[in-house]
């Protein structure tokens, strides 16, 4: 399992975290996911052998949403 932080732009609302938090638990690898509304962060546990930063990053800028910086 790798865990990865991947800060985006400000969410300004709880349903906005929802969103993102169901659509990265729906991706086939992916653990766990907690979103951190207040910072704007959201704190992903995957299975790189299933899925990578990359994939997980264009989901949530599908959702509409910017990628600031994955750590």
């Amino acid at each position: 399992m790798k865990k990865v932080a991947i800060q985006m732009e400000e969410l300004v609302c709880p349903s906005c975290a929802k969103k993102i938090e169901g659509a990265l638990k729906k991706t086939d690898g992916v653990d766990e996911v907690n979103i951190l509304f207040n910072a704007s962060k959201a704190k992903i546990n995957f299975d790189e052998t299933k899925t990578d930063v990359e994939k997980l990053s264009k989901i949530i800028q599908d959702l509409g949403f910017e990628v600031l910086s994955v750590k």
